[in-house]
Formats: C-alpha cells, sequence, structure tokens
C-alpha cells in the first residue's frame, strides 16, 4: 500500500543525504533562531519553520521567505543541540521552492539562482555583470548609482572582465550539470 508522503516526509527525503539529524528530533529550543544574524528579516524564524515543516504547513512554508533571507552563515547548524543541519534545510528549501515553482513573488534570490544556473550552464563560468541585472534595477537611485560607479571602478582595474569567459570542453561539463541539476530547457 503505497501512500503519497506528507510535506514533512519530502523535506526529509530531500535532505537526507546531508548529515546531522532528522528535522523530527528538533526540540523547538530556539538557539537557531537567537544566533542567526538574518532572523530579524525572516517572516518566520528558523526554529518556526522547522516547527511548521514537522507540522506539514506546506503552503505557509513555500509562502515564507525565510530559506531566501538565509545568510548561509551555518550559525544554526553549529550550534544546534540535535545536530540538525539547519543550513543545509534551508538550500533544500530554496531548491524545492524553485523545482515547485512556490516561493513569493518579488524576492530576488530565486530569479538570481535562475539566473546563475543558466549562466553556469551556458559557459561554465559566473559573471557577475549579467548577475547584478538581477537585482540592480530593485535597488533605490542612490544604491543603483553607487553599484554602477563600483562596476566601472572594477573594470577600469581589469578585475572585471567586459566579456564571460568560457571554459574547455564545455560539453562535457554541461553533461556532467545535466546529471546533478535538473536543467530541462537550458540546452
Amino acid at each position: 500500500m503505497n501512500s503519497k508522503p506528507t510535506f514533512s516526509d519530502e523535506i526529509a527525503n530531500m535532505i537526507h543525504a546531508g548529515h546531522g539529524s532528522p528535522l523530527s528530533a528538533c526540540i523547538q529550543c530556539g538557539t537557531c533562531s537567537a544566533t542567526c544574524p538574518s532572523a530579524p528579516f525572516m517572516k518566520h524564524t528558523p526554529r518556526r519553520l522547522i516547527a511548521l515543516i514537522n507540522a506539514n504547513y506546506k503552503e505557509e512554508v513555500l509562502a515564507s521567505d525565510t530559506y531566501w533571507y538565509c545568510a548561509s552563515c551555518y550559525h544554526c547548524t553549529v550550534r544546534c543541540p540535535k545536530d540538525i543541519d539547519i543550513a543545509g534545510l534551508m538550500y533544500g528549501l530554496k531548491r524545492y521552492s524553485m523545482w515547485k515553482s512556490a516561493y513569493q513573488e518579488g524576492l530576488v534570490g530565486p530569479v538570481f539562482s535562475e539566473a546563475f544556473v543558466k549562466m553556469i550552464f551556458g559557459s561554465g563560468r559566473s559573471f557577475e555583470p549579467v548577475l547584478a541585472t538581477t537585482y540592480l534595477f530593485s535597488l533605490d537611485i542612490k544604491e543603483f548609482i553607487g553599484e554602477i560607479q563600483t562596476a566601472t571602478g572594477l573594470m577600469l582595474k581589469g578585475r572585471l572582465p567586459i566579456l564571460p569567459a568560457r571554459i574547455k570542453r564545455l560539453k562535457n561539463f554541461k553533461r556532467m550539470i545535466g546529471r546533478i541539476i535538473p536543467v530541462g530547457g537550458l540546452e
């Protein structure tokens, strides 16, 4: 008798390949939230997000911006008394929400991630001027001008190339990436 896995089971299975304890081991101590430098900007703290996942509140979790605000500093993971890989969970939730196309509108993270994957798949390398366009136009005019000035200074000093570089054996690289990441439509 096969039954459809719950949201909590889906997330647990997705991060199973990582190390650490399962989310069900969380004792809701709040250490992750207390040490998170991004918590004040999140809709839900990491502790609350884990509670929502364990309670199978899929829509609330996917509507949250919590995992997109994660700074990947690993404070939560290192300090968790139950050895839960919370930073790994945040990465997993980003991938899951993009896979399901279920994320909050207006976030820079999903657009940036998609642009990054497409760029890496296309040339094998990151190229900052292309990535900047994913968030540059969301800045106010003062921040926008500051970013343009910084980029111009980097280009003039030869620290930011004008054209993107490509790697050798790009076809082999694309085949390898295709085995790791579902990249439908990027051929």
